[in-house]
């Protein structure tokens, strides 16, 4: 399934929960395409990448996928500087060596729920207080 140019059906939701709208920008060179805010500050850019890359023959051929954001915002410390907090996801595929993408999946959904939500929980806390998350912005183990 291919990626609508615009996304603003709530693909992508912010730490409130609300819905943060995208335009494609650009798409290429290769298998990597960019998204845009749609309605952001010129100086302080708001993107969504996405980019495929395959390496290997054979049983050993890999693909590696990476949903990136990055988003531009004024500095906490001095107004005058902007800073750029980024996150990205990483999936290693041994597409090579595998008739399904069943056990990507698998990984897929271990890191999303690690990330999203606590203990038995089944709700999706996009305020950033899942365990991983949480492990992440506060840099603990």
């Amino acid at each position: 399934m291919a990626l609508a140019n615009t996304l603003n059906t709530n693909e992508i939701k912010g730490s409130a929960g609300t819905e943060i709208e995208f335009q494609r920008k650009s798409t290429g060179p290769g298998e990597v395409t960019v998204f845009a805010q749609i309605g952001e500050s010129p100086n302080k850019p708001y993107r969504l990448s996405v980019k495929h890359t395959e390496v290997g023959t054979g049983f050993d051929k890999r693909r590696r996928s990476v949903i990136r954001f990055d988003k531009t915002v004024a500095s906490d410390v001095d107004s005058t500087r902007t800073v750029t907090p980024l996150a990205y996801t990483v999936i290693e595929a041994p597409i090579g060596g595998l008739t399904t993408m069943a056990e990507v999946k698998n990984v897929l959904a271990n890191l999303m729920s690690f990330l999203s939500t606590t203990g038995a929980a089944t709700t999706v806390l996009f305020d950033c207080t899942g365990t991983g998350a949480v492990t992440l912005i506060d840099g603990t183990l």
